[in-house]
């Protein structure tokens, strides 16, 4: 596996990895890791390599999109010193674009969102042993549809960014499509976005996979 013994691996995004996480800093006892994948990724790994001794750490936010996270970037990831960071962000990017039409200033067209990115990536990369970005998603299985055709093209702004960066990364929309094959999309999420357990288990196998969990 790519994460080393008493690393630590921050995860940082939205309200899908924010899920109730302690503030200011998702660490520590009583759902502190909140309660979605980052805290059923930190629980696979202490049971399956209990002598890793891996530290997570959750910085998601609820309602944010790449202009908030390069916004905080230092507080919530640079001043961590963490060894990895997990990023996932671009639903909110795209969805106020869908769900807030008329206020073009809470959008965030593809150009920026990947300018933006690449920006903190190559501020990151040389201070941590690695990163992972993982595509945003959305939970509909017809590719024509208009925020999923768009969120589409945000994933794979962040699969071109990994490439450049030779950094991991996770298409997450594509563990989900596998899932879509037999599920109606509001059984794994409400809304299409915000994941039920079963969701979030998908996204927690999805970054373990992208790692190297083999156990």
């Amino acid at each position: 596996m790519k994460l080393q013994k008493n690393q630590k691996l921050l995860f940082i995004g939205d309200s899908i990895t924010d899920c109730g996480r302690a503030q200011p800093a998702g660490e520590g006892l009583f759902d502190a890791l909140g309660k979605g994948y980052v805290a059923l990724v930190d629980a696979l790994l202490g049971a399956a390599y209990p002598e890793l001794s891996i530290r997570v750490v959750n910085q998601g936010n609820g309602g944010h999109n790449v202009r908030d996270l390069k916004a905080r970037w230092e507080r919530d990831v640079v001043n961590h010193k963490p060894d990895w960071v997990a990023v996932m962000i671009g639903i909110n990017d795209v969805w106020r674009q869908f769900d807030l039409p008329k206020q073009p200033e809470t959008h965030v067209l593809l150009d920026e969102y990947s300018r933006t990115l690449d920006e903190l990536v190559t501020q990151t990369k040389p201070l941590v042993k690695g990163l992972v970005l993982m595509t945003p998603f959305y939970i509909e299985p017809n590719k024509r549809d208009g925020m999923r055709a768009t969120m589409d093209r945000y994933g794979a702004a962040v699969k071109k960014l990994a490439a450049k960066h030779g950094t991991h990364a996770v298409d997450t929309q594509a563990a989900f499509d596998a899932v879509l094959k037999h599920y109606y999309p509001a059984t794994l999420a409400w809304d299409r976005v915000h994941p039920t357990q079963t969701g979030h288990m998908v996204l927690a196998r999805a970054f373990l996979n992208g790692v190297g969990f083999k156990r």
